[in-house]
């Protein structure tokens, strides 16, 4: 079942809290479609599009020496670009995406391999994911997974 943006932003107001996006391979794709959806400033606090390792080691706080040792595509740099983008943002929840839309692997990771994670106040979980398509297809994938954690931490 594919959660609906409209879905998520309804469900944030409904209960008050707020959220943030950390994004790698999704490049700002979730804040955009949560941003589509009316009322959304009541909910969305903001992003960081974090392409480089220098950037989410700089601006959301993930583990420089993480970044080196495993590089980009990993669940742990997930858990840490979420717990980030919370923190960077003053929200109550942070979703990141991290992973490989090709046309090449990645740190050793096959296209298609994704991470997402959610952030929130008292856990942070966190799902690999196996997409295949184009690249895009793989983007958007990781944009609706990350929709659906999201919507499953406060549901």
């Amino acid at each position: 079942m594919t959660v609906r943006a409209q879905d998520v932003v309804a469900a944030f107001i409904a209960k008050g809290v707020t959220a943030a996006t950390a994004e790698s391979l999704t490049a700002g794709l979730v804040a955009a479609t949560l941003a589509d959806v009316p009322g959304a400033s009541g909910m969305l606090r903001g992003g960081v599009v974090s392409y480089a390792s220098e950037v989410k080691a700089g601006l959301l706080d993930v583990s420089p020496q993480l970044l080196a040792e495993v590089g980009s595509v990993d669940a742990e740099v997930a858990r840490q670009m979420a717990q980030g983008a919370r923190a960077a943002c003053g929200a109550d929840y942070g979703v990141s995406t991290t992973g490989v839309a090709g046309p090449d692997a990645l740190d050793g990771k096959p296209v298609g391999t994704v991470f997402v994670a959610v952030a929130g106040p008292d856990r942070t979980a966190v799902r690999e994911c196996h997409f295949s398509g184009s690249r895009g297809e793989i983007r958007q994938a990781a944009r609706d997974a990350a929709l659906e954690l999201l919507f499953a931490a406060i549901s």
